[in-house]
């Protein structure tokens, strides 16, 4: 019957996790705990502080095999770049029944890592991407010498500590300190608590501690949990949502990603959207699931808002039965966008994107779209037009109207989901018709743009435009001052106080070069840099091509130099946007 349940202790709650009675619904999100929450945690266990209740839903007969459910982590590696834990899917087609946790998954999971576990996060210094090195094992250990100070949080101190510390120790001695292996409770309990604080010297507080522990995991009932027995997966859903809807740790396109993930029938959605995360990881960008549920709608739904209403059965179908062409058209897009140069810095808006994500996916042109020769120009276009969307920060504020208005230059009924006929090549100039924002290019905003510093994410974009001729594909390029940085000195103060650095660290005193010539150029002065680079009969096209002006290239004539070079960037700026 539902309702509240006798409470259990956490010892049997985790054997009920090891045999797969307590399992994970398809639609819960994924461990997010830091480590020190896990330690606040046991610290409040081991205080007897009353715990919230869970929410199971007692799961049988056909609503088994229904929706897919997957068993708890056993270890965690948190923020790495380019790995993340996924949950085991839970085959259910022969199973027993089961309770699957609508609520209460993160502190399950955080007591079975701290007993059971390990927990892996960034070492400071050390890369970003996932190596033993860079984010080392740790298990979880009880202090046994003293009891934290009165000014410190915790009454029971808890540390996850480095396992090529410890060697994953059951004791470890660090200092005058002894520190007990948490996991290690479970064998010592059937052993015989007592015989082993025979068997060692642990002193009077020590005793004390691991008493504590010992009546903390197996005699007090510390997880009450209520219990919905219908078989009704759209209840389930329902309760989920609005345990999780008014909460500030899990956002609204969490949620809305969660439903769809419940209804997908034939695809381990999780995983699949997972490990499509990571492979654009690895192309250098990040996508959440904002971006990919916002994706969905842009291709297959009326409305481009997230909504709870847009994820019904019908529409989540759609999206599994294309999810395929889906995930490849978007690492094609992604490998487009590194051969334009950009990173996850630099693209400033992901949003921006799901234009090229329409046009690509409706006209299948994807597969071989970044690497044949017949779409050339069609790439140009779509570079011209992302970096000047970029520029304008169109897809910022109301970004839902903004998507919308774009949509309509492909289609003007979105409910057939394709691409009218007439258009056979990206409609650029079309999306930017419908997005009135883009009509001006004064001084004002040029300006702007010409202030940015080299460092700004903003700055590639800016001289992707003006340089569109490099080599972005293979990344061979470089950001470079004209006026060497380190020349900046030399100037007279009467300049200095007139154009002060951050004037000649702006794209005013900026040029993108070809790697190679970049590293040429070093820290010559300008000038000389030039007449090594040219004669009489090539001067001319060289300054051209660098955008430089025809002027006294000396540190002298720095004045006269940015105010010429303002003015041609200005006019090929206007020009381009």
């Amino acid at each position: 019957m539902s309702g509240f349940q006798m409470p259990i202790t956490i010892s049997h709650a985790m054997q009920y996790i090891d045999s797969n009675y307590y399992v994970l619904p398809a639609f819960q999100r994924d461990f997010v705990w830091e480590a020190d929450q896990i330690e606040k945690l046991f610290d409040s266990l081991m205080r007897g502080y009353p715990t919230s209740s869970m929410l199971f839903w007692s799961v049988k007969g056909d609503t088994k095999t229904n929706w897919n459910f997957y068993k708890f982590i056993s270890y965690f590696i948190k923020g790495a770049n380019n790995k993340s834990v996924v949950n085991e899917l839970y085959p259910t087609a022969s199973a027993n029944d089961f309770y699957a946790v609508l609520d209460g998954q993160q502190r399950l999971t955080a007591m079975r890592l701290g007993l059971y576990g390990s927990y892996a996060y960034h070492e400071r210094n050390k890369s970003w991407n996932y190596s033993p090195e860079s984010f080392p094992a740790r298990r979880l250990y009880l202090c046994l010498s003293r009891y934290g100070k009165d000014d410190e949080e915790m009454k029971y101190i808890f540390d996850f500590k480095r396992d090529d510390v410890t060697g994953k120790a059951d004791l470890y001695t660090d200092g005058a300190e002894m520190w007990f292996r948490v996991g290690h409770i479970m064998d010592v309990h059937f052993i015989g608590l007592n015989k082993y604080i025979r068997n060692n010297d642990f002193g009077e507080i020590g005793e004390e501690i691991l008493d504590r522990l010992d009546a903390t995991i197996f005699t007090d009932n510390s997880i009450t949990f209520y219990l919905e027995e219908e078989q009704n997966p759209d209840k389930a859903v329902n309760i989920f949502t609005r345990i999780n809807s008014g909460g500030t740790a899990l956002s609204f396109s969490n949620i809305v990603f969660s439903l769809m993930v419940a209804n997908w029938s034939a695809i381990d959605a999780k995983t699949e959207i997972s490990n499509l995360q990571n492979l654009i990881n690895i192309k250098g960008f990040e996508i959440d699931k904002d971006y990919i549920v916002k994706v969905f709608l842009y291709l297959y739904n009326n409305s481009v808002r997230t909504e709870i209403k847009s994820f019904d059965k019908s529409f989540c179908a759609t999206i599994e039965k294309n999810w395929n062409a889906i995930r490849d058209c978007l690492i094609s897009v992604f490998d487009l966008l590194r051969t334009f140069g950009l990173n996850n810095y630099t693209l400033t808006s992901k949003n921006a994107t799901l234009p090229i994500v329409y046009y690509l996916y409706h006209t299948h042109k994807y597969s071989d779209f970044v690497t044949s020769v017949s779409f050339k120009t069609e790439r140009a276009t779509m570079k011209q037009w992302l970096m000047r969307m970029l520029l304008r920060r169109v897809f910022g504020a109301s970004t839902d109207s903004v998507l919308a208005q774009t949509r309509k230059a492909f289609t003007s009924d979105i409910s057939k989901y394709k691409i009218e006929d007439t258009i056979s090549e990206f409609p650029a100039d079309k999306i930017s018709s419908n997005l009135k924002v883009l009509d001006t290019v004064d001084d004002e905003f040029l300006d702007q743009l010409l202030d940015l510093q080299k460092d700004d994410k903003y700055a590639f974009s800016i001289l992707a435009l003006l340089y569109p001729n490099l080599d972005y594909k293979n990344n061979d390029f470089h950001k470079d001052h004209l006026h060497p940085e380190d020349r900046y000195d030399e100037l007279p103060d009467s300049i200095k106080a007139k154009y002060p650095f951050k004037v000649y660290n702006s794209i005013r005193n900026l040029q993108m070069l070809d790697a190679n010539e970049n590293e040429s150029k070093g820290k010559k002065y300008l000038k000389d840099w030039v007449e090594e680079s040219t004669d009489k009969s090539t001067r001319r096209g060289f300054l051209e091509s660098h955008l430089i002006p025809d002027v006294d290239l000396s540190m002298t004539n720095f004045e006269s130099f940015i105010l010429k070079r303002t003015e041609l960037l200005k006019e090929k700026l206007k020009a381009i946007l």
